[in-house]
C-alpha cells in the first residue's frame, strides 16, 4: 500500500503530486536542488523536501529515483527534457517506471492504471515527475486529480471486504454507508469539497468497489450511487465558511 509520495518540487506535475499527498494526509518529501529553486522562485519551506548539496537538477532527479520504490511520469505527449531523463535514470537503476501520456489516456482511467501498477510492483514510496507548468499549463490540475484518485482507489481496495456482500439495489443507502464508514476522515472531507467535475474524474475510483458490492449486472447504477455518495458527504463533511 502506498505510504509516501515524493518529487523534485518543480512547478506542474511535481508540485501537484505533493499537494495531493498533503490534502489526503499522506506523508510527502523528496530532494530538491540546493537553494530550493523552481521556475517560480524559491520553493516554500512548508514542503518537506531536502536540499541536495548541489544545484544540479539531474542529480536531484537521480536521488529521487533511488529513494523511491517506483517512478510515475505524467505528461501530455512523448517524454522530453527532464521527464525523459527521469525515465532513463529509472532504467539505469532498474526501478519500476510508468509513463502516463494524457494525450492517449483518459483522466479517469489514469488513476486506475496507476493504482494497479502500484499494487503490482509493491510500491510504498512513489516518486512523481512530469511536465513543468510553463510548458503545460493544464498539467498541475490533471496530475492533482489523477494522483488523488490513485490514492483513494488504493484505500478503497485495501478496505474492501474479502467476503463480498450480497446487496440488492434496494440497499443503496447501505452501500453508501459502508463506503463512508471505510473512508478515513480526510478522504471524506476531500470528496465532500470537490466540485462536480472532480467527482466525475474519480468515478472509476469507486466503480470497482461498488462492483464488489452489487455485482456487474447493476453497472448502470454505479453513477447513481457515486452521485448519492457525493451528495451525502456534502451534507455531513462539507467545510463551511465562518463569517
Amino acid at each position: 500500500m502506498l505510504k509516501k509520495i515524493i518529487s523534485g518540487g518543480q512547478t506542474g506535475a511535481d508540485q501537484a503530486a505533493l499537494d495531493a499527498a498533503i490534502k489526503l494526509g499522506l506523508p510527502h518529501g523528496g530532494w530538491i536542488p540546493k537553494g530550493r529553486p523552481t521556475e517560480d522562485g524559491k520553493f516554500s519551506d512548508k514542503y518537506k523536501l531536502r536540499e541536495m548539496p548541489t544545484k544540479s537538477y539531474p542529480k536531484r532527479t537521480e536521488q529521487n529515483v533511488i529513494d523511491s520504490d517506483g517512478t510515475l511520469i505524467i505528461t501530455h505527449g512523448k517524454l522530453t527534457g527532464g521527464s525523459k531523463l527521469t525515465q532513463k535514470v529509472a532504467k539505469k537503476h532498474d526501478r519500476p517506471c510508468i509513463h502516463i501520456n494524457l494525450n492517449e489516456t483518459l483522466l479517469f482511467m489514469a488513476s486506475s492504471e496507476i493504482n494497479s501498477w502500484i499494487i503490482e510492483n509493491g510500491i510504498e514510496v512513489l516518486n512523481v515527475a512530469g511536465s513543468r507548468a510553463s510548458k503545460d499549463p493544464k498539467i498541475y490540475k490533471e496530475v492533482f486529480h489523477i494522483v488523488e484518485g490513485a490514492v483513494l482507489l488504493g484505500l478503497v481496495k485495501a478496505n474492501a471486504s474479502d467476503n463480498l456482500n450480497d446487496y440488492k439495489m434496494d440497499d443503496i443507502d447501505q452501500i453508501i454507508e459502508d463506503i463512508i464508514s471505510e473512508l478515513p476522515l480526510g478522504e471524506k472531507v476531500s470528496m465532500a469539497n470537490m466540485n462536480k467535475e472532480a467527482v466525475e474524474v474519480l468515478q472509476s475510483v469507486f466503480d470497482l468497489y461498488i462492483k464488489s458490492k452489487i455485482g456487474s449486472e447493476h453497472e448502470e447504477e454505479y453513477t447513481v450511487i457515486m452521485k448519492a455518495l457525493w451528495e451525502r458527504l456534502q451534507e455531513t463533511h462539507k467545510l463551511k465558511v465562518v463569517k
